[in-house]
């Protein structure tokens, strides 16, 4: 009678093991299909961007280079600009600190380069500012426009001003408007601002 009680025990032992082993290989199952199906996934989203003939469709450039662009961007701080404002009943000036962001760190060592005539283009855009101009948030943000038009400018990099680009719609059929030329500066930071 004593080997009845024996043989009970490890039936129960014996099957518990095969739930575990089954279960676990349930689990394994259910990781490998899940980890198939996100790779198909991923997989498929360059292959959405080909068009029906089979031919690859470009994406904007804009998000290309970001895209491929594994580190943070570079910033490159000017010193502080002080500057007469244009107005004309009383003597203002703007004390304006200007950081620059841009992609690549290798176009950062250019900026540094042409930092002698960036400043000076600079400048001038400030010294043509009235205080109002440069009060308004409209302003700051014009300003930060032609900021980024001017910093690339000396290294043979032209902008299109967008003022004038809405300006020529009308002229748009008369003429054909050159490729817009994307900026190696995506952004103009300002560290301080201060119009008195």
């Amino acid at each position: 009678m004593a080997t009845a009680p024996a043989a009970e025990t490890a039936a129960p032992t014996g099957g518990g093991s095969k739930k575990l082993i089954i279960i676990l290989a349930g689990v394994l199952v259910l990781v490998l299909l899940g980890g198939g199906a996100a790779l198909m996934l991923l997989k498929k989203k360059p292959a959405a961007d080909e068009s029906q003939d089979g031919e690859a469709v470009e994406a904007p450039v804009k998000a290309k280079a970001r895209a491929k662009s594994d580190h943070p961007p570079t910033f490159v701080p000017l010193d502080p600009f002080t500057v007469n404002l244009a107005d004309k009943d009383v003597d203002r000036f703007a004390q304006v600190g200007v950081t620059l962001e841009v992609e690549d760190p290798k176009f950062a060592d250019q900026v540094k380069a042409y930092m002698p005539a960036i400043r000076s283009n600079v400048l001038m855009v400030l010294s043509h500012k009235t205080a109002a101009e440069l009060l308004t948030r409209e302003g700051k943000e014009q300003l930060a426009k032609e900021i980024m038009r001017e910093s690339v400018r000396p290294m043979g990099i032209e902008l299109d001003d967008e003022d004038e680009a809405t300006d020529d719609t009308a002229k748009k059929k008369k003429k054909k408007r050159k490729a817009a030329v994307e900026s190696p500066v995506t952004q103009v930071l300002f560290s301080n601002f201060i119009v008195q």
